[in-house]
């Protein structure tokens, strides 16, 4: 029969579950209460799937509207019944969707250009103004609602060729010229994808869509069961039949020759969004059906390492002078969200490269452009807003410098993927060996598969989330930061508690009342789980990053050398993790856990750090600089006052626990100290 203090835990169990629950609830307190939230889901960024979906399918309906008119309307009259409903619908659908979406400043405007559409309809106006008035509201609603509409990697138009003979062909032909076997057979003649007029005014998103969500009334079907690289490999391939071998060749000697046409391009949303006719309104007919003949035959010349990387510098400079414009309008509301956008959407993606070549410039660049939003948020002059903006101009020229295609090499990917792959491993390696080495010393080797469980289902989740992240869905940056940052902060507090109770072990008396109360008993229990899922935590956070730091270098290329790298950093850590199994069999018990507590006491102040900083990121909580304290992103150290304040909070937490597991045991010792083995 157990006694009472078996049923609640030892006065040390106790005292390390109470801190740890203070702990968190100061954390959600930091982050939620005394200290203002920065707009948790910013309207101009759309966290929800619902949003996102919203907008996307919004944007592809007036895409759809902007080209199929014409078939419905020409010259005032209605050429196709079916057809002119089908527009009515479509537009009505889409005013229905713009006023389902979150308020935003914009939001009205968006809303007077729906209703204009739909009247646009209804008059038969001409398929030219029909396009323009649709144009305009797509790129005014992606404007204010920033969604992903693009593939998350490079298309392989191989794969779209080989979907295109199994799927398509059969209606519309191997030459796309709509004479397939099967079309004399439909009652609606398939698509000719030959047709240079009809391709001219159809972009890839807007074919993307047609293959999501099939056509009704024909026999156009949905092919959403493909995954979604799949649909804009089928994409890419159907939209490359209106132009030829010649036209590709000339538009890859444009694309070489001519950097305002490759400023154009700065990613892969802007060449899917983009239309032959609307980018021969700027460079000429000739020209722009040359060059999107490239770029749709080439997908990868837009994210080829100066392209991407320039793209995303270009988009940190726009989303920063759109921010400047709107805080000199008085909207400081928007001018934050698209400071935010900036650092998110365009700098976020670079990290990784630019953290590889320049860490230092990287850790200037993150702490101004978080500097920035809080000036923005405190409301300080325009002059004083605009010299931060200014600043941060010339550390993204650095950052260019740093990222050319003259500074990647073999050795550069090397040490990138060795570092990062180093540092985010170590953190979740002291963690789990520290357990492992616990259970030894407990004599509990048939819990060690839970460890080994959790840490190896953690690797199956991350290449989960990869495949995930490339193929099926799109991760944000500010579903990533939320990720990395609740990840951090609740294996701060689980380390916390654990880090106490090990403290409490460290001295005989508490080790031998461990033992003769049979708590390694409870531990087989009901705490496998608990070591399951804490090892599954700490290396999936790990993992999670890793992810996103090496596909970031993977598309910079030099693949050999960042495999060497990886190589490198997992025969180190095994290193480690074998010497420190090693050296941990030969500590006394007390000293084991003294050595293991103050490593989980470390590890809570780092993780607490990172975890408000990545949600700080996110947008989760405001920044509050302190200009005094450096930034040592190893340390979970950041110069805000909301990280520090986290961290400080951790460190009395653990001080007090400390100091309570220090007061004299109530009950009498008997045994002897097995310090003395």
């Amino acid at each position: 029969m157990q006694t009472r203090q078996n049923r609640k835990g030892t006065p040390g169990s106790r005292c390390a579950r109470r801190l740890a629950g203070l702990f968190l609830g100061l954390i959600l307190i930091l982050s939620g209460g005394l200290i203002p939230l920065a707009h948790a889901a910013p309207s101009t960024i759309p966290d929800t799937a619902a949003t996102t979906a919203t907008v996307e399918t919004t944007w592809k309906l007036l895409d759809y509207v902007a080209v199929d008119y014409d078939g419905a309307v020409k010259d005032g009259r209605i050429v196709s019944t079916g057809e002119f409903s089908e527009m009515q619908e479509f537009t009505a659908t889409i005013a229905q969707h713009i006023g389902a979406l979150p308020e935003n400043p914009a939001k009205a405007k968006l809303e007077t250009g729906a209703k204009v559409l739909q009247q646009l309809v209804a008059q038969k106006a001409s398929a030219q103004q029909i396009a323009t008035a649709s144009h305009a509201l797509s790129a005014a609603m992606l404007d204010a609602y920033p969604v992903p509409i693009a593939p998350q990697s490079i298309p392989d138009l191989a794969r779209g060729a080989a979907l295109f003979r199994e799927s398509c062909a059969a209606c519309h032909g191997m030459n796309g010229d709509g004479k397939g076997r099967d079309a004399a057979k439909l009652s609606t003649p398939p698509i000719a994808f030959t047709d240079v007029e009809r391709a001219r005014k159809r972009s890839v998103a807007a074919l993307e869509q047609v293959i999501s969500q099939g056509i009704d009334g024909t026999a156009m079907q949905s092919f959403a069961d493909l995954p979604v690289q799949d649909r804009w490999a089928l994409a890419f391939y159907a939209g490359h039949f209106a132009f030829s071998p010649d036209q590709v060749e000339r538009g890859k000697q444009i694309w070489t020759s001519d950097a305002d046409i490759r400023s154009r391009f700065p990613d892969l949303k802007t060449l899917v969004t983009t239309t032959p006719a609307a980018l021969g309104k700027d460079i000429g007919q000739g020209r722009a059906d040359a060059v999107m003949a490239y770029l749709r035959a080439h997908p990868e010349a837009v994210t080829q390492t100066a392209g991407g990387t320039a793209g995303s510098l270009d988009l940190v400079r726009s989303r920063l002078a759109e921010s400047l414009a709107a805080y000199r309008e008085g909207d400081r509301t928007r001018a934050e969200q698209l400071a935010l956008s900036a650092y998110l959407d365009g700098f976020e993606p670079i990290e990784p490269l630019l953290g590889a070549s320049d860490a230092s410039l990287l850790s200037t660049i993150e702490t101004r452009m978080g500097e920035l939003r809080a000036a923005i948020d405190d409301g300080d002059p325009v002059s004083s807003v605009e010299m931060r903006i200014d600043a941060i101009e010339a550390l993204l020229s650095d950052a260019g410098t740093a990222l050319s295609p003259e500074a990647s090499n073999g050795t550069s990917a090397f040490v990138g993927a060795f570092t990062i792959l180093l540092r985010e491993g170590l953190e979740a390696l002291l963690i789990v060996v520290a357990m492992l080495a616990f259970l030894r010393k407990a004599e509990q080797d048939h819990a060690l598969r839970y460890v080994h469980g959790g840490w190896m289902a953690a690797l199956l989740a991350g290449a989960a989330t990869w495949l995930a992240a490339t193929y099926f869905i799109s991760i944000s940056g500010a579903s990533r930061e939320l990720t990395e940052g609740l990840g951090s902060l609740l294996a701060a507090v689980v380390l916390l508690s654990v880090g106490i109770w090990m403290h409490g072990k460290s001295q005989a008396d508490q080790w031998q009342r461990y033992i003769r109360e049979k708590l390694a008993g409870a531990m087989n229990r009901e705490s496998n789980w608990f070591l399951f899922g804490l090892a599954f935590v700490v290396v999936y956070r790990e993992v999670f990053e890793t992810i996103l730091f090496y596909a970031a270098l993977w598309a910079q290329g030099n693949g050999a050398a960042m495999f060497a790298g990886a190589v490198g950093a997992i025969g180190t850590l095994a290193a480690l993790a074998w010497a420190m199994m090693r050296y941990s069999r030969s500590l006394p018990v007390g000293t084991f856990f003294r050595y293991s507590s103050w490593l989980m006491a470390v590890l809570t102040v780092i993780l607490a750090g990172k975890g408000v900083a990545a949600l700080q990121e996110a947008g989760w909580i405001d920044i509050a600089p302190l200009h005094d304290v450096p930034r040592l992103s190893i340390f979970g150290l950041f110069p805000t006052i909301q990280t520090v304040a986290a961290q400080a909070l951790a460190a009395l937490a653990i001080i007090l626990g400390f100091l309570m597991n220090g007061r004299p045991s109530r009950k009498p010792v008997v045994g002897r100290d097995l310090d003395e083995d």
